[in-house]
């Protein structure tokens, strides 16, 4: 990968289509680097005139040819080419890359185990609100700020402690298992903390010093729920047994930050914040088996429930669907399907039994929630909730759709869809 410099002390505004039209340009031969602000992901802060930023960025390096699908591995050469004209040769190549960044890391970064101590559980039985502000300076990840007892719907109300959970809308850092235990990432650690006991079990630790392109950026339980993913700003990606406490694969998976992750089976597939898709084998010696890209960020990135196809969103607000068939580097692999809606698709979620039908949920300059005909692309229903949709699920057992909700309201709605119309049950705020 390319390592670049950027110094500027001059107050200015760059967005992220412009960045990456000056990163491109900026890798042609013959063409000189680009100077840009360092945010790659949203519309960066002005800074202050006079004051100079220098920072180091670790970017994904586009492939001469445009059209290829494959996202290169790191190499010790930044001239050697890694995806080629020929897609077995092409895979060779990027298996041998993975293979020595994944021996690289193994030894220097593994992530450590800490079961929770009795302070931990202390603090969750205590069930006490915090008095001032020190105490909330001492924050410890799930324990009970408050207990209400019994909301109007009878189910009891307790709120959680969450400390330095980013504050980020294109990351996804909370996921329960089928058991109902819940992975909540904060910084650079991993918590996890059973819903049925309601006590914290113990955290993953990177271990060594902490850095920002260490903080987790999205995770995924796997369906039987014994295996945790997770990946991080850096581009890697990492899997985790919970039953035996132990680290199981370590993938240099992206030259940019990992976005968002979702299981097939025993497939693994992760987007990056440039639009790369990688489908990961992690019982296979060479782990990377096929290979998508879109033109914007990925934002979210969801597998069908019988595996026939999967959904990529992305920061530009197009929806795309592809083929489950994810075999081989395909330079030609393009999606079935692409749907547009006026905002970044954050949140989608494929319905467990319609088998190709899937929801989305527009952001702030949307807010609308739509249902599609995945395979034919038409739109079956929709309806405004005027507020920033960031979450979406579908409950099996009800048949019903939830949404979780940013600016202005912070609630939570649950809708039942009885076709062609969407009608809100009942919403819970906080």
């Amino acid at each position: 990968h390319l390592d670049f410099v950027f110094v500027f002390s001059k107050a200015t505004e760059v967005t992220y289509s412009r960045f990456r039209r000056r990163i491109i340009q900026g890798g042609c031969p013959g063409s000189p680097a680009a100077s840009t602000p360092l945010t790659a992901r949203w519309r960066c802060k002005p800074v202050s005139e006079f004051d100079s930023v220098c920072q180091r960025l670790e970017l994904e390096s586009p492939s001469k040819q445009e059209d290829n699908a494959g996202e290169a591995s790191p190499a010790k050469s930044c001239s050697q080419t890694l995806l080629s004209s020929n897609p077995s040769q092409a895979h060779t190549i990027s298996s041998r890359g993975h293979s020595a960044i994944e021996k690289f890391y193994d030894q220097r970064a593994g992530w450590s185990w800490r079961a929770a101590g009795k302070a931990d559980e202390d603090s969750q039985r205590a069930g006490q609100p915090l008095k001032d502000s020190n105490e909330r300076n001492d924050l410890r990840p799930f324990s009970i700020l408050n207990d209400v007892g019994e909301s109007l719907q009878g189910d009891s109300v307790k709120t959680y402690g969450a400390p330095s959970l980013l504050n980020d809308y294109y990351t996804d850092l909370l996921d329960c298992s089928s058991d109902g235990v819940i992975a909540l990432a904060l910084g650079s650690a991993v918590y996890i903390w059973n819903s049925v006991t309601n006590l914290l079990v113990g955290h993953l630790d990177p271990g060594g010093p902490r850095h920002s392109a260490l903080s987790v950026s999205c995770l995924c339980w796997s369906r039987d729920g014994r295996v945790l993913c997770f990946g991080n700003r850096r581009g890697e990606i990492k899997l985790w047994d919970v039953d035996h406490k132990q680290n199981l694969r370590h993938f240099q998976s992206h030259q940019s930050s990992a976005t968002a992750i979702s299981w097939s089976q025993q497939l693994l597939s992760s987007g990056s914040a440039l639009g790369h898709v990688l489908h990961l084998d992690p019982r296979a010696a060479a782990p990377v088996v096929g290979a998508a890209r879109q033109e914007e960020g990925v934002c979210s990135l969801q597998w069908s429930p019988g595996n026939e196809w999967f959904a990529s969103g992305s920061t530009d607000g197009h929806l795309c669907i592809w083929d489950g068939d994810i075999t081989g580097v395909k330079r030609s692999h393009q999606p079935i399907t692409t749907m547009k809606q006026p905002s970044a698709v954050k949140a989608l979620g494929w319905c467990p039994w319609q088998r190709r039908v899937i929801a989305t949920g527009g952001g702030w300059k949307d807010g609308q929630v739509r249902i599609w005909d995945a395979q034919s692309g038409s739109g079956l229903s929709s309806v405004e909730t005027h507020s920033q949709i960031c979450s979406l699920r579908w409950a099996e057992k009800k048949r019903h759709l939830i949404t979780g909700h940013g600016l202005p309201y912070h609630q939570i709605s649950t809708w039942s869809w009885e076709f062609p119309s969407l009608s809100r049950i009942y919403q819970l705020t906080g």
